[in-house]
């Protein structure tokens, strides 16, 4: 699996409508047009017209389901901080998106470099991804990893 950069590209062209339908598929991927239109108050003409043009500038970059990760099996979770060397980036985020446990991770500033959130069948698959794969990664110089106990979406 590749990772490829985000076609998004700032849009002076966005405004209120396009907020509010983006507001209405994040609540649900799977809405109809019929319902996006109803729920921002615009003709089904026009919100298949403005989800077809988000969709094409890269401001929608997919339609995905929202899984609990407890009942589908992943019961151990953890976020993970990783000092790394920052030259090795490129690979380092390509190894890191092929590793299936990972559900997300970041470039960040501050006082780490990366932080990814890690998803484990349980406590000894996540001892395993994190011991075994993430600092077996040469560019990578430490880890510390935090326990989710309990986690919520906003939405």
């Amino acid at each position: 699996m590749r990772w490829a950069p985000s076609r998004v590209r700032l849009s002076s062209t966005m405004d209120d409508i396009d907020a509010r339908i983006l507001d209405a598929l994040r609540a649900d991927g799977r809405a109809s047009i019929t319902a996006v239109a109803e729920t921002t108050h615009v003709s089904r003409a026009n919100a298949y017209a403005r989800v077809s043009r988000l969709v094409a500038d890269g401001v929608i970059t997919g339609f995905t389901a929202k899984v609990d990760p407890r009942l589908s099996g992943r019961t151990s979770s953890a976020y993970v901080t990783m000092r790394v060397e920052q030259s090795a980036w490129h690979d380092l985020r390509d190894r890191l998106a092929s590793i299936p446990e990972v559900e997300h991770f970041a470039l960040v500033g501050g006082d780490f470099d990366v932080i990814l959130l890690v998803r484990a069948r349980d406590n000894e698959d996540l001892r395993r991804v994190v011991l075994e794969e993430l600092t077996s990664i040469p560019s990578v110089r430490d880890t510390k990893t935090s326990l989710v106990f309990e986690d919520h979406d906003k939405r």
